[in-house]
């Protein structure tokens, strides 16, 4: 693929060149007063962004994957009992995570394309007399399936059911590019990655404990040591880390947070809802529809799109990547070869989901599907131009 296009994967994302250049300094000793300078004010950014106040933030050099680790290593003991819906291939990641590690887990399977079932959630949890339910996971966006859950209507669900679980939410694909309101919504864990609201390489695994979560962490009998949170914040205490850190990541997470600030946390949202829209739109305007059910699923920064049954849809990606050198996100687990994935978060504008709208246009129409050339690109146009106005129309 040519590196002059935007890539459409929904992560890792565009990278801007302001953030590739905070990432690319020179070595220092991070045993020195300069490492401070950068990690205290990378974890105040993630803390805000989170809309966390009340949380301690840990950074692992990792994944979102190390993320969900951290949180279930540091909370929970063998046998603990879990509560999960598998509706995608990232929650189905994290349900055999917890298996792997001994974890009993509830498993509530949905359609793919479906959220989280609440009510089927506090039924569970009321039956749960004798609370054996640890804790309750949840995925907040579902990359697989472009399908974004309700985490305010489970916290509800939650409460209904007068159940002291901890909510743990995998917020990798939407915290800083979607509204994540951490203490607000009271989840005690909250886990992201560097790679996509935060628009940086992969590397850096970034999770949230709430007071609560991190009053189970002395007690918790799994097994941990490079993910040990007790371990990072005696180090943090110090300006530093327990193992050598790696700072250029963090010197980038530090300006990605004062990015994001500095746009507004609501203008970044309403510029992913924006570009999202639009996307939304062609896609109905090519007579095709998303895996998401149901608008109120609608992800705000994927969309996996359905393609006619009985046609590849890995033609579709691979075809774009050897015929235009553009990139977008192939089908996973149970929509593999289904649907075709357009990233739409982290460093994008509408001009630019305008020339991923084209192109996939032209992959189609290249195929033999019935789209016809222009037809997703103008009703894109259409809307980001009655959004554009409407956002000027405030800024006036």
């Amino acid at each position: 693929m040519s590196t002059q296009n935007p890539t459409f994967i929904p992560g890792p994302t565009n990278i801007p060149d302001v953030l590739r250049k905070a990432v690319d300094m020179p070595t220092i000793d991070h045993r020195s007063p300069l490492f401070g300078a950068i990690l205290q004010p990378a974890l105040a950014g993630v803390k805000k962004v989170l809309k966390a106040p009340s949380a301690e933030i840990f950074v692992f050099p990792s994944t979102g994957t190390g993320g969900w680790e951290t949180a279930i290593t540091n909370v929970l003991s063998p046998g603990d009992k879990v509560l999960a819906t598998r509706n995608g291939m990232f929650s189905h990641r994290w349900i055999d995570m917890c298996r792997r590690h001994g974890l009993d887990v509830t498993v509530v399977a949905q359609e793919w394309g479906d959220g989280i079932p609440t009510d089927r959630f506090e039924e569970i949890l009321t039956a749960d007399t004798d609370h054996r339910i640890k804790v309750v996971l949840a995925t907040h966006n579902e990359t697989a399936t472009g399908v974004r859950s309700d985490i305010r209507a489970l916290r509800c669900a939650l409460d209904a059911a007068r159940h002291p679980a901890l909510l743990f939410v995998d917020g990798v694909s939407s915290i800083g590019s979607m509204d994540f309101r951490m203490d607000e919504w009271r989840v005690d864990v909250a886990v992201t990655g560097s790679q996509k609201g935060f628009m940086l390489p992969p590397g850096l695994a970034i999770v949230g404990f709430s007071p609560r979560a991190l009053a189970t962490v002395e007690t918790a009998k799994l097994p941990r040591t490079f993910f040990d949170i007790r371990d990072m914040a005696r180090g943090y205490a110090s300006n530093g880390f327990p193992y050598t850190p790696p700072v250029g990541l963090l010197n980038g997470l530090k300006v990605a947070g004062d990015m994001l600030l500095a746009e507004g946390l609501d203008n970044v949202f309403s510029r992913h809802h924006r570009i999202a829209e639009g996307v939304r739109r062609a896609v109905g305007a090519w007579g095709l529809r998303l895996c998401a059910i149901r608008p109120d699923l609608y992800s705000d920064t994927v969309s996996a799109i359905r393609v006619p049954d009985g046609f590849d849809a890995n033609r579709i990606v691979a075809h774009a990547l050897q015929g235009y050198g553009v990139a977008f996100g192939t089908g996973l687990g149970d929509v593999a070869g289904k649907v075709f994935r357009i990233g739409h978060l982290g460093s994008l504008t509408e001009v630019m989901a305008l020339s991923g709208l084209a192109t996939a246009e032209m992959v189609m129409a290249d195929l033999g599907l019935p789209v016809r050339l222009g037809s997703g690109v103008a009703a894109a146009q259409e809307y980001y131009r009655g959004s554009r106005s409407a956002v000027e129309a405030l800024a006036a």
